[in-house]
Order: C-alpha cells, then structure tokens, then sequence
C-alpha cells in the first residue's frame, strides 16, 4: 500500500518548513541542624559590643553601570518612567546595596507608590533575591507603615525568605547601619530572625544574640524567650532549650501556655512522651490549661511511640474537659495510626473508634478515607465507606472522585458502580476524570451498555467543554477499541465547535492503526492536513506501527523515509517497531543493519532494539550471535530484563547446552532480575528432563514467595 507516502507529499512545502549580580552570602552550620540536609560552615560570630567592624553579611558590590538608566541621575530618569510598567525589582536591589537605601527608598516610594499596600510589600520582598535586601526592606515598612509590617502575609513571607535564602547574620556594620537609617531592630524582627536561625540548625547562635540582646536596645520577654525556645527545638538543641526554660524567672518571665507547648512537641519529637505529659501537668498546676494543640502535641507523640491506646485515651480526655478536637487532631491521629502501625491495624483501630462514636466525626472519616485510598486499600474503603453511608456521611466531591477512583482499580466493578449511583442521587457530584475512568473499566469489561450511561453523562452534562477533554475521551475510545464510538465524538466535537488539535488526530490515526483499519487511519491523516496542521513523530509512529501490524513493511518504510524528508526525526520506538516487524517476517539481516543505521543517527537504542533481534537469532539457533549482541548491549550500560534471558534460555535447553542454561538462570539472581513465570516454567521442564530435582527444589520456595505460577513438577 503506498498510499500514506502520497497523502504525505501533497501537503504544503510551505509547512516543512536582567540579573542581579551574585551575593556573596556567609551561611552558617547548624549544631543539631532539623533538617540534616542544610549544612553550612559556622559563621565568624561577634559580640555586638565589639568595636571592631565585620564586613556586612550578603552585601553585594553596585550595579554595574550599563543595568542603570543612562543618566547622571538614574534615580530620577526611573522616576519618569515609573507609572509606565510594573516596578523594576532588579533596580530596587541596586538601591538596597547603597550605604544611603533608606533615603533613597523613601524618595523612590513617595514619587512612584504613595500609598504602599501588603500585596505590593509581599512583592517586593518575594522579588528579592539577598535574603538582607529583604530585611532592609521589612524594617523600611516598619518605619514607614508600623501596622503594614505586623501584616500576617508580610511576615511569613519574610520568615521563608529568611530560612530558605539565609541566614542572614547580626553583624556590627548591619546593626550600625540600622541605627544610621534611623531604624531599629524591635522585638517583633528578632523573634523572626531567631526563628530562621532555628530552622537552620542554628540554636546556639540564637543562644548568643538572645544574650546580647540589651546591646539592641530590648529586654527579655516571655515572647522572646519562647522564640528562642522554638528556635531551640527546632535545632534539635532540647538540652539548651530546658536550660533558658529555666531562666525564665530570673528575667523575671513567666512561662505561659505556649512555651509549655513547644516543650511538649520537642520531647514528643524525640520519644519522651512521659516527660511530655509531665510538662502538661505542670502546665496545668501552673495555671496555663492544656489546650487542643496540646494534646494534639501529645497524640502525635502516643502514636510516634507506639502507644496507640493512649493516644484513643487523650481524645478521650478532650472531649470530658470540654475542647473539641479540631481537623489537626483528626489527621494526626489518622496519619500516625497508619504511619506507626501499619495500615491494615490502623484501620481495624479507626473502624472500632468510628463505630464507637455516638457523633460521626467527619473530618476523621475524610482522613480515614484518604488514607486507605493512598494505600489502596480498596476493599477496606468500600466497606469503610458502606458502614458510614449508612450513618449519613456525605463525602466532599474531590475525596469522593479519589475513593472511586480506588475502587475502580481494585475492588469488584459492580459493587463500586452501585456505591457511584447511592451517592450521586444524594447529590455527589463526579468529576469528569472519574467518570471517564468508570466507563473505560466497563468498556474493557465489555459491559458497554452500562459503560455508555457515564460517557453520556460526560457529554450530555457538558463536562466535556474544550479540545483537551475531547481528547481524553477520544483515548478512552481508542484504548478500548470502540474506534466507531471515537469518530461519532469527534463528529458531536466539530458540530458543538470545537476545534480539533494535532492530538486529537494523532489518537484518532494511532486507534484506528491499532485496529488495522489503515483506510480510516489514511482518512484521518487527510483531515490533519486540511486543519492546517503538520504531522509530528507520535502521527508517523502510529503510521509506520499500523502498516507494521497489516505486514505492509515496504509501505511502512517509504513512511519512514518520508517523514525524514518532512524534517520530523525518527525516535528509538519508531526504529524498535520496524526492527521488531523486520524480525516478525524473518529479515534478521536488514533488521541488523537498522539498528547499526539507528546508531549511526545518533539514536540510542535500547533494550528492546537488542531483544527482538537475540530473540531471534535465538529462535534461529544462532546463540554466538545472540552472545555477541548481548555484549554490545551490555556495553552500552543497557541492562537485561526477562525476554532477554528467556531468549537464551529456551535456545540453550532446546539444544540441549543444559549447563549453561542453568548458569544464565542463576546470574539473574546476581543480576537483581527476578525470574518470570514463564522463565521458571522453563527451568521446571529443564528439571524435568535432566531429573536434577535438588535444583528445583531450591527454586520452587523462591517462586512461592514472588507469587510465581509455575506448572506442576513431574514425578519421577
């Protein structure tokens, strides 16, 4: 057939056819670094008494000339094109590198933004590259606008700039060139700088600025110490963090409820969760109740230690002293159920809790769900979700489209569609994906009249809205092979006015291939052209793969040459498809010398180019050939998988080289192939034959355990 090289050369000819400049930033390591993975060297530390002046940290050189507007005064050509366009960030780190940035910020800002709100301040300061621009920028905004800065969004996105780009060090020049703008370092600043140290890993510095901190004007404060505390175990530095917890009364500060808190999590983090419930009775003697994240604290920690029990127990003391557990608590005790006790106890302990429960708690079923979904636990889903059904749960849409989505892939398909209809008539809504998922499930079960009720949903409901969910559904249809049911959707997609796209054809073309319908295929590629459109590697693979399986191998070769003439360059799988086909019809040397063509294109193959022909020097009985490709492959860095050992396996025991056969079995356990059932089965007969039962012996247990079929051993 020649007709896709003629479609392919009447189509058109026509259609062949400012950084910022790098900071110099000093980053210091963590003594008990939280995270492990941030590892820095430990900064050159300073008392902030000292007269001698270190160099400012993160401070970066000027601008280069050439960044600037070109003019003697640069500051004021950008004030005239400053209502033209968004603000110059790049720019504005020049200005933060001046030794005069807060006269200059204020002049830049009083021309250009007279009114500084929090969604411009988040920008400016996300914008910022150097972590101590940010800073500047934050103490500019507490002058200028003292409310502004205490704004939530402002501070957080300081806090992560700090963390994620510091640390930013407390040196005397940065101190002095604070005080020279005018400005200060508060309380409110430290507390977050303190905060950065502390995720860092750096707990003993923020020990030694919180001991110095009368030389920036503040005294010690129950907010100030719970910074430090923090700071502390987040650093994993609990020794430290009980020791200023007790020199707290000397400043004359008093522990209050968050500080017990933030104790409590650091030896819960660590396993003393005895301790921790220490610290909360202290907590309570000392007039400071327990609250919900305390004992959500105290959950997290029974379940880090196994103790599942009491973890059930603190709920339980929750509820009598009248504090309702709020969706943290819920998710802490679900995920530290699942994550300590393995999901299967987990969810027998949840399913008890639940039944037990006069109210449905539903953040806790919607957590329980999840996490049997995320397990794919899809039995104990279905028979979670039966029992609560029953009790009135409603799931949200998006858990609800999860869940099914789990059941599809592993529970009984009946069942799951009835569990879909009682919940979508109590007004559930599903989601386009989901229901595209049910209907391909039926369809391959050949339930097709059931399957086309939720593909009809899809387009009588207008869930199908655009080209990309057309083509969803158009692959449905082609992986299940109901080509007819894809080309009426394509003819519903152009009459509601939607316009097709080059994949749109390309599932069309490849479908219609996969079912050897090349006519329809050639009809489709005649469409592409019409819409204007160029054919791509997937719409040739699908050709040359379609007059592969109709054994149109020349056909399929003029293809091949035709798409290098349309500057379209031929991948590893479309050569793996003409190899494998060359290898089908028994042409194993032109099949030697594509491959050798492939190499020689700057392809790599790989190893499914090398299969298909040791496969077949194999079937021929030529296993030194096969030998010598197998060398070449490995040479390549190509690893072996299971048709490549089937391959010599079978053509060894067939000509009787049993020795061998059995020395290439065994190199796949050294190799970290696990054996199939069909490689197995091999040997079983191999056994049979040469009546060597010890080896079977050893390899049937094996088998046994990887859940191998093998077929029954002969008596001898």
């Amino acid at each position: 057939m020649r007709s896709f090289p003629s479609v392919l050369s009447r189509a058109s000819a026509a259609s062949k056819t400012l950084k910022e400049e790098p900071y110099n930033i000093g980053r210091a390591k963590g003594e008990n670094s939280s995270r492990g993975a941030k590892q820095q060297k430990a900064p050159v530390r300073m008392k902030l008494n000292d007269k001698t002046h270190a160099p400012l940290r993160g401070k970066s050189p000027l601008i280069s000339h050439f960044l600037l507007p070109k003019s003697e005064n640069p500051i004021s050509v950008h004030k005239q094109t400053a209502d033209i366009g968004p603000l110059d960030h790049h720019y504005l780190s020049h200005i933060l590198s001046q030794k005069d940035w807060f006269l200059l910020l204020n002049h830049e800002f009083k021309a250009k933004h007279p009114s500084l709100n929090h969604q411009l301040a988040v920008s400016i300061l996300q914008n910022q590259e150097n972590p101590l621009y940010c800073l500047k920028l934050y103490i500019w905004v507490s002058n200028l606008n003292p409310l502004l800065a205490k704004n939530g969004s402002i501070r957080d996105v300081l806090a992560n700039t700090l963390y994620r780009k510091g640390p930013v060090i407390l040196s005397v020049e940065l101190i002095q060139d604070i005080r020279n703008s005018g400005c200060q370092i508060n309380e409110e600043l430290l507390c977050t700088l303190i905060g950065s140290w502390g995720r860092l890993g750096l707990g003993k510095y923020c020990t030694e600025i919180f001991g110095q901190i009368s030389f920036l004007g503040l005294t010690p404060t129950t907010r100030l110490f719970n910074s430090v505390i923090d700071g502390l175990v987040k650093s994993n530095s609990l020794d430290l963090a009980y020791l200023k917890f007790q020199e707290m009364p000397v400043d004359n500060c008093k522990p209050d409820r968050l500080t017990y808190n933030i104790l409590i999590h650091g030896v819960c983090k660590i396993g003393l969760v005895d301790e921790a419930i220490r610290l909360a009775k202290q907590m309570d003697s000392s007039g400071h109740a327990p609250n919900v994240f305390t004992y959500t604290i105290l959950i997290d920690g029974f379940c880090n230690a196994k103790r599942f029990d009491e973890a059930f127990k603190v709920l339980e003391a929750m509820k009598q002293k009248g504090i309702s557990p709020s969706e943290a608590t819920f998710r802490t005790l679900v995920h530290g159920l699942f994550r300590s006790a393995g999901s299967h106890k987990a969810f027998d302990l949840l399913f008890r809790f639940v039944e037990q429960e006069p109210i449905l708690p539903k953040l806790a079923c919607d957590t329980i769900l999840y996490c049997l979904t995320t397990n794919s636990m899809a039995t104990e889903a279905a028979e979670f979700l039966k029992k609560i059904r029953e009790r009135g749960y409603f799931p949200c849409n998006s858990l609800f489209n999860m869940v099914i989505t789990c059941l599809i892939k592993g529970f009984d398909l009946h069942e799951t569609c009835g569990i879909v209809d009682s919940f979508t008539k109590r007004g559930v809504i599903l989601g386009f994906n989901t229901y595209l998922v049910i209907a391909e499930a039926l369809y391959k079960c050949q339930r097709i009249k059931e399957g086309n009720c939720y593909m009809n949903r899809i387009i009588g409901d207008g869930l199908a809205t655009n080209v990309f969910s057309y083509n969803m559904v158009l692959d449905c249809f082609a992986k299940v092979q109901m080509m007819d049911r894809a080309s009426e959707t394509f003819t519903e997609m152009k009459k509601r006015g939607v316009a097709p796209n080059l994949v749109t054809f390309n599932t069309l073309i490849s479908g219609h291939c996969k079912a050897r319908d090349i006519y329809k295929a050639r009809e489709y590629l005649i469409l592409l052209f019409d819409h204007g459109l160029k054919p791509d590697v997937f719409t040739f693979s699908s050709i040359i793969d379609g007059l592969c399986r109709a054994r149109k191998i020349e056909d399929a070769f003029d293809c091949f040459n035709e798409m290098i003439e349309w500057g379209v360059t031929p991948n590893a799988i479309i050569y793996n498809i003409l190899i494998h086909a060359l290898c089908i019809i028994g042409d194993v040397a032109k099949a030697t010398k594509l491959l050798r063509k492939m190499r020689g294109d700057g392809i790599s193959p790989d190893v499914f180019s090398f299969n298909a022909l040791i496969q077949s020097f194999c079937r021929l009985n030529k296993v030194e050939k096969a030998r010598k490709l197998f060398g070449s492959m490995l040479a390549l860095g190509l690893g072996p998988d299971n048709f490549t050992y089937s391959a010599f396996i079978a053509a060894l025991c067939k000509s009787g080289r049993l020795e061998e056969a059995k020395q290439i079995f065994l190199s796949m356990e050294e190799n970290r192939i696990i054996p199939d059932s069909y490689i197995r089965n091999l040997i079983v007969d191999y056994v049979d034959q040469s009546a060597q039962l010890v080896e079977a012996r050893d390899s049937l247990p094996k088998c046994k355990d990887r859940s191998v079929i093998l077929k029954p051993l002969a008596v001898l």
